[in-house]
């Protein structure tokens, strides 16, 4: 695509017939979505911004069509949703924006206070999964705004979850422990790990619709990853990062969901279950391509 063209995909034009897109605020969505951004939305496409525990909430009351949403979403809801093949944000390995911040060793956390932020849904299970099934450790949690001025250790916390741009930017303290929750999960299961999937509530008889979106962003993901660097230097200042750091953070990054990822989810979704943060393995169901 040459800079200045639209996207080939067409969507309606009415305003009844707008499909809203919900869109993560922070950096690690930008590349799937980079087309719509960089540019403008095709007509018929509504882009809505906010943090991913805001847009679950937005796409189960049916205020957004489409949603980067958080993973463990989906298994709590799979009877209401479905998923877009090939879309995903997630990482083999280290992710570097879903940072545990501790100022004691975790294996000491029990009965220690850990504060979570309220903008995240799949790290907070990913966090419970590292601590209570893998070191068998039971914590005190408690919800924090990350977004504030606030630091949860000033308030007594022990440790903390970071996610997100918030978590690219912090530096600890000297003397507290930084453990990358991506990594953790690879060097412990050998699988990458799933942060968001592409969700829908939208019904069959609007598969073809979808279809065309489903299209639009893969070719996004394209124009993303022929024009990683141009983008970053566009775009860092809006997510308040050099766009050296932003260009290899988006490189460190999966943006497809092939086999090897989606047995990643599927055994997050396991450890989830015995944990009670879902009821069961879901069966994991997608939308028809059929154009």
């Amino acid at each position: 695509l040459r800079r200045g063209r639209r996207p080939r995909t067409c969507f309606p034009r009415y305003t009844d017939d707008m499909l809203r897109l919900g869109h993560i605020e922070y950096s690690n969505c930008f590349p799937v979505h980079a087309l719509l951004l960089d540019r403008e939305p095709p007509p018929g496409i509504e882009v809505r911004t906010a943090v991913p525990s805001v847009l679950n909430a937005e796409l189960a009351a049916g205020r957004v069509d489409v949603s980067p949403s958080s993973s463990i979403e989906f298994a709590r809801h799979a009877d209401r949703y479905r998923l877009f093949p090939d879309l995903a944000i997630g990482a083999h390995g280290a992710v570097q924006s879903i940072l545990f911040e501790t100022r004691v060793a975790p294996e000491a956390l029990t009965g220690r206070e850990v504060a979570l932020p309220t903008a995240s849904a799949t790290s907070v299970v990913l966090l419970r999964i590292l601590l209570e099934k893998r070191l068998g450790v039971r914590p005190r949690y408690r919800w924090f705004d990350q977004g504030s001025v606030s630091d949860p250790f000033a308030g007594g916390a022990d440790g903390a979850l970071f996610i997100g741009d918030v978590a690219l930017r912090r530096r600890a303290p000297a003397g507290h422990r930084v453990y990358d929750l991506g990594e953790e999960w690879t060097a412990w299961t050998g699988l990458p790990f799933v942060f968001a999937l592409w969700q829908t509530s939208a019904p069959a008889a609007q598969d073809a619709e979808l279809a065309r979106l489903h299209a639009l962003l893969l070719e996004s993901r394209a124009y993303f990853e022929a024009n990683a660097d141009a983008l970053a230097a566009r775009h860092a200042e809006r997510f308040g990062l050099d766009a050296g750091v932003l260009v290899r953070y988006w490189r460190s990054l999966r943006y497809d969901l092939d086999a090897a990822a989606i047995e990643g989810v599927l055994h997050y979704y396991a450890l989830a279950a015995e944990l009670g943060a879902v009821p069961a393995v879901p069966a994991l169901r997608w939308i028809t391509l059929r154009r």
